[in-house]
């Protein structure tokens, strides 16, 4: 059998063996706590799932959902202009997504050619170079780099790259460095992006997600953000509806109407019935967003102060449902760190490699688990001994 050349940028690596290294931990009775996938174990609100399984009784709405429906398109408009202070046409700044992340791997099919360049963090989150990758785009990686706080310096860009990119992502806060930007990021963004006529795609899943009294907003909010770009938003950790796969692509009408145009060709558009339950999470009782908010800041400090503790230091997060640690002294990489860690600890962490080539000597851990868990997960790696005897 012959395949797609295009599958060979791709490969699954170290989360094979990792997972494969899971699986045969539990098949022999091990404990194994995994902070390794971002998989929100917080369910969503009653009046959430009410609405979900209400509609979901109606016989009616077991149809092709061709077209977003027109309540739904008004109440992101509302959520939008409540939430953020971003107003949106709902007939043509909207598109309804099957998850975030299926927006972000199918975009750039609709913006780039074989070969047309794209611009991406590094470190990033995967679907960020993978989606352009599938589309056939070469890619440049922005530093994100520490002494900076993470925030992209597009000095940094050469001229000859900027000129030939057709679009370029970036998400704040930021997966996996957990990283907050301040407005004059946005509107450097903006001025870059207008010198140059590239299309700005902005992540933004994780706004709600800021501790410690922080605020985050919406990159629409800055004046020329709409010309030239979209945002990307989603209520799988705000309203814990990950598996639901509910998402919105908002903004630029080019790129939204293109968007639509592409995903037509592809899909028939969200179950009616996770239409009513996003319609009921974006317009209802908000107290639930504030009560993930606070479990996500105490899973932070639960996690940060047991590792600490025992002498593996985290610097606590400002945002989002990650921590992004540097690998202990005395080991060579990531990744031989994260399958050492699992073996010796049983617990599981997503190596910072796998994020771009700048995450190489971190490792993510995702705030997955509830607080006691994650104070255990602290006891089995100070039980394991992995952090002593190290040079």
């Amino acid at each position: 059998m012959q395949f797609a050349e295009r599958m060979n940028r791709f490969g699954e690596g170290i989360f094979s063996k990792l997972l494969e290294m899971k699986r045969r931990k539990e098949e022999k009775g091990e404990l194994v706590i995994d902070l390794g996938v971002g998989a929100p174990n917080i369910p969503p609100a009653k009046h959430i799932t009410e609405a979900l399984c209400q509609s979901a009784a109606d016989p009616k709405n077991y149809i092709y959902a061709i077209n977003d429906q027109r309540e739904l398109l008004e109440a992101v408009a509302q959520w939008y202009d409540t939430r953020y202070g971003v107003t949106l046409d709902p007939a043509s700044e909207i598109c309804s997504l099957l998850g975030s992340q299926e927006g972000l791997a199918h975009i750039a099919l609709s913006i780039v050619d074989e070969g047309d360049m794209v611009l991406v963090p590094d470190p990033c989150y995967p679907v960020f170079a993978d989606g352009p990758l599938l589309a056939g785009a070469s890619l440049f990686y922005m530093s994100q780099k520490k002494e900076n706080g993470y925030i992209i310096d597009f000095n940094d860009i050469p001229e000859d790259i900027a000129k030939k990119a057709k679009f370029l992502i970036v998400s704040y806060p930021n997966n996996p460095t957990t990283a907050l930007a301040p407005d004059s990021f946005y509107e450097k963004l903006i001025e870059f992006a207008v010198k140059y006529n590239i299309i700005v795609l902005h992540d933004n899943a994780y706004s709600e997600l800021v501790f410690d009294g922080r605020k985050c907003g919406s990159f629409l909010k800055f004046p020329g953000a709409k010309e030239i770009g979209v945002e990307f938003n989603s209520l799988s950790k705000t309203y814990g509806l990950a598996g639901a796969r509910i998402g919105f692509c908002l903004g630029n009408k080019e790129v939204v109407s293109r968007m639509k145009t592409l995903k037509s060709n592809m899909d028939y558009g969200m179950f009616l019935p996770l239409q009513k339950a996003a319609i009921a999470a974006i317009g209802g009782d908000q107290s639930c967003v504030t009560e993930t908010r606070r479990a996500y800041e105490r899973r932070r400090d639960a996690l940060c102060d047991g590792m600490s503790q025992i002498g593996w230091e985290m610097e606590k997060p400002e945002a989002t449902m990650f921590v992004w640690a540097k690998i202990p002294e005395g080991f060579d990489n990531s990744a031989s760190f994260a399958m050492e860690l699992l073996e010796k600890s049983g617990v599981l962490v997503t190596p910072g490699s796998a994020f771009g080539p700048s995450g190489e000597g971190y490792v993510r851990l995702a705030l997955v688990q509830d607080e006691e868990v994650l104070a255990r997960a602290a006891q089995m790696v100070e039980k394991s001994g992995i952090l002593r005897n190290r040079s």
